[in-house]
């Protein structure tokens, strides 16, 4: 689908959709429980879906219902019915490759899109060093091998999401350490792990680079609920930075996620030039390039990994910005986004198969006017974002995608 938007200013009340990364995590830990779990707050994206699809793969149980999900983990591990369908999810690939490895069976992963040339390489000396095979073909990844209680080095530098996966298993194990090795880039993500497995009777400590499981989780009938997102709360309060009136409600001001400081960064665009390091909140990063072009510019440390995302995040950005009249200048692990006011796209804006490029240009088409292809593409972690800015007063037909190549 095709969005046309014309200018138009937001404003009203909004309830933060649920949190993905939070409902990936419960999810998970309610099937490594023996117990049954119900869990309210959740909104099937893509993502969701495809961590569902995934569990059930395994064993596990999930009654689905509107806004909540009801997990029996009693047969999980036990059995792997066919593949396990990852959709676009790289949460879901990277949690359940150390969770597959309990199940003494050979497992095969489906992805699309780029999902299967995101970096893998620290679970692939993971296999090997168990003496098992990781094996990757065309949109497949098939894994065998055996994990053990014990302690593991893992590197930090690439994706905490392989420090979460391994810590599921360790969780299924019964115990274990792990060490990972430094830098310990995007922690809040493993310290949200640790939260939701602690809500299942886990006991886990995190000493400074150390992971300490002492043991997993527990039965019992448990009822949890997913708390707001402030990944995605980030894309509707971006529009106060440009002349809206919108107020997001159900955020927890202590939450242990990590892109809770987007409050902190877009101050700091809104007032100056700042220079801000967003290593662990790289989901943050789309959205921050849109606003810096639209007020001063700003200048991104860490930016690093968001080559190895749904998609190369920095360059897809600088691209698109273009299209506004925004340079953007990108170095190795750095991103200088020069502002200067922004001017309507004459050409439409691309998806580049990128569920966050697509909303962070759209918050910018509601200053400018212009089209975006791909909207469907939120669907991986928003489902209901076009609804949602549709009620805020957004100006926008959505229409079947006509392009003219030539």
């Amino acid at each position: 689908m095709k969005a046309v938007f014309k200018k138009s200013t937001l404003q009203g009340t909004v309830k933060a959709p649920p949190s993905k990364s939070m409902a990936h995590r419960l999810i998970i830990a309610a099937a490594l429980s023996s117990g049954v779990t119900k869990i309210d707050g959740v909104e099937y994206s893509e993502d969701i879906k495809a961590t569902l699809d995934c569990a059930e793969a395994l064993g596990a149980r999930a009654d689905r219902g509107e806004g909540c999900v009801v997990i029996d983990g009693g047969s999980f591990l036990s059995e792997v019915k066919g593949p396990l369908m990852c959709r676009e999810s790289g949460s879901t690939l990277r949690f359940f490759i150390p969770l597959a490895m309990l199940t003494g069976k050979a497992v095969t992963f489906l992805g699309s899109g780029r999902l299967m040339a995101r970096p893998l390489g620290v679970y692939d000396k993971l296999v090997h060093e168990s003496g098992g095979e990781f094996s990757l073909g065309d949109g497949t990844l098939t894994v065998s091998g055996t994990l053990s209680g014990g302690t593991y080095e893992i590197d930090g530098s690439v994706s905490s999401q392989f420090i979460t996966g391994l810590l599921f298993a360790l969780c299924r194990l019964g115990g274990g350490e792990i060490r990972v090795i430094p830098p310990f880039e995007s922690r809040p993500y493993v310290i949200m792990t640790a939260d939701a497995l602690r809500h299942l009777g886990a006991e886990i400590k995190i000493e400074g680079n150390t992971i300490l499981v002492g043991s997993g989780v527990t039965g019992g009938r448990r009822e949890l609920s997913v708390e707001g997102d402030w990944s995605n709360a980030a894309f509707l309060d971006a529009f106060n930075l440009l002349g809206g009136s919108v107020d997001v409600t159900g955020l927890d001001p202590e939450s242990r996620q990590g892109d809770r400081a987007y409050r902190d960064y877009f101050g700091m665009i809104d007032s100056g030039t700042p220079t801000i390091d967003i290593t662990d909140t790289p989901d943050l990063a789309p959205i921050l390039f849109a606003l810096a072009a639209a007020k001063n510019g700003a200048v991104f440390n860490g930016t690093r990994r968001l080559a190895a995302k749904e998609s190369d995040r920095a360059a897809v950005m600088a691209h698109e910005l273009s299209k506004f009249g925004a340079r953007v200048t990108v170095g190795e692990n750095t991103v200088t986004v020069h502002g200067g006011g922004l001017c309507a796209p004459e050409v439409p804006i691309e998806k580049h198969g990128d569920h966050r490029v697509v909303m962070a240009a759209c918050t910018l088409l509601t200053v400018t006017g212009g089209e975006i292809f791909g909207c469907e593409d939120v669907k991986k972690s928003f489902p209901s974002y076009f609804e949602t800015i549709k009620k805020l007063g957004a100006d926008f037909e959505l229409v079947s995608e006509e392009r003219n190549d030539g």
